[in-house]
């Protein structure tokens, strides 16, 4: 599965790609985005290992900020194991 360019969700790809942390809010406000779980969901299906970390904001609130990293080895066996089973 490919990402369209001129999308949102490329627009966030993009963003991620580049090593920004990007939130539920700024995505709103740069992109666009509503549903921010339902893009990075998107790009988790394009086979990109999209990270979801929390902290806590200046103003006491919690944020979700996502992020793309390397799959941990886990993750990796977790897949070729779901491959194996014919679930993928």
């Amino acid at each position: 599965m490919t990402i369209n360019p001129g999308t949102k969700t490329y627009k966030l790809f993009s963003a991620l790609s580049n090593g920004e942390r990007v939130s539920a809010s700024q995505a709103a406000k740069r992109f666009g985005i509503k549903n921010m779980s339902a893009e990075v969901s998107r790009i988790r299906h394009s086979g990109f290992a999209v990270y979801a970390n929390t902290r806590k904001a200046g103003n006491g609130v919690q944020v979700t900020e996502y992020r793309i990293g390397t799959p941990s080895r886990k993750l990796v066996a977790a897949g070729y194991k779901a491959m194996a089973l014919g679930l993928a």
